[in-house]
């Protein structure tokens, strides 16, 4: 890991940030490529054979192009790291990621807000996976009391490729949180969307998911489950366009209201192809009262026993 000496302290605060939280603090090590960022500063960079990062600072942020390339499969996965470690400001990211014919790589992304108070967050991804590739891409967050966080992600998966993306942010809260993924999947290509969100106080919550099955035999199943408490907002919406023969789509949303939370789901589904399949499953409703009764019984508080049921359902 190369780390500019001017940069060190910033370095050590986000690696003990990472013990604090029970991060792998090991996604550090000179083995596994990574970029480490700071504000609009980047304070660590690692190549490793097949993968390279050329990390920019540029105003308010950072830009990065990250290329994997052919038949390249790693045994770590690659880090980045986004932190921000001061209480209010702006900070804008903005990765290019392609990934080879063949590859299969994973990408863990961890974005460290702890102290934002009056803090905005402005991130882009665009992903390239070409014929054949794979590629799981893990979103976690770590936030203080005021991040307004906007983040959008564009993929566009080539024939026999598969994408995995998965977005968390249940430990802290969300405040206002804009999440947008797109994915367009070309002949036989797979994707897996999974969100996961927990919205307390007065947060403010969207997310929106859409596949596009361009492809002949593409596949997609989107899945996003908010837990909304007290005052909280959430808006989901989880789109599918069926295009390509044979292709088939699913969407799926689970919204958990306690409290006065406000929270609407809207499923879309539109078929251009007469051989396309689409479906749909939505819910909203509160905790299930049977599990609550039975962990009541066991000894466990009302608010304890909700805890654990929600717990459960964001594991899954």
């Amino acid at each position: 890991m190369v780390i500019k000496m001017d940069r060190v302290k910033e370095y050590e605060a986000l690696v003990n940030i990472y013990e604090k939280e029970g991060l792998d603090t090991s996604l550090f090590g000179d083995r596994i490529a990574a970029i480490i960022i700071s504000g609009e500063r980047i304070v660590g960079l690692n190549n490793i054979e097949g993968v390279e990062i050329v990390g920019e600072e540029i105003e308010n942020g950072v830009r990065a192009e990250i290329k994997i390339k052919d038949n390249i499969e790693l045994p770590f996965p690659i880090h980045l790291c986004t932190g921000f470690l001061k209480s209010e400001g702006y900070q804008r990211v903005v990765f290019d990621i392609i990934v080879g014919k063949g590859s299969k790589v994973k990408f863990l992304s961890h974005c460290i807000f702890p102290y934002a108070k009056d803090f905005t967050h402005d991130a882009y991804a665009k992903i390239r996976i070409d014929e054949g590739a794979f590629v799981v891409y893990e979103d976690e967050h770590v936030h203080g009391e005021g991040v307004r966080m906007i983040s959008k992600t564009e993929v566009k998966v080539g024939r026999k490729g598969r994408y995995m993306g998965k977005f968390s942010l249940i430990k802290h809260r969300a405040k206002e949180l804009k999440l947008e993924m797109r994915v367009d999947l070309d002949d036989y290509a797979v994707t897996e969307l999974v969100s996961k969100v927990k919205a307390i106080k007065d947060d403010s919550v969207e997310v929106k998911e859409v596949a596009y099955l361009t492809g002949a035999h593409s596949r997609a199943n989107l899945k996003t489950t908010v837990i909304a408490f007290d005052n909280a907002k959430a808006n989901v919406i989880n789109e599918a366009y069926g295009l390509g023969e044979h292709s088939k789509g699913h969407v799926e949303c689970h919204e958990i209201v306690k409290g006065e939370a406000d929270v609407q789901t809207v499923p879309f589904l539109r078929v251009k192809n007469d051989k396309a399949e689409l479906t749909h499953e939505a819910s909203i409703g509160r905790i299930n009262e049977v599990q609550l009764m039975q962990l009541m019984a066991k000894g466990l508080t009302e608010e304890e026993a909700a805890e654990l049921i929600i717990k459960g359902l964001l594991r899954e």
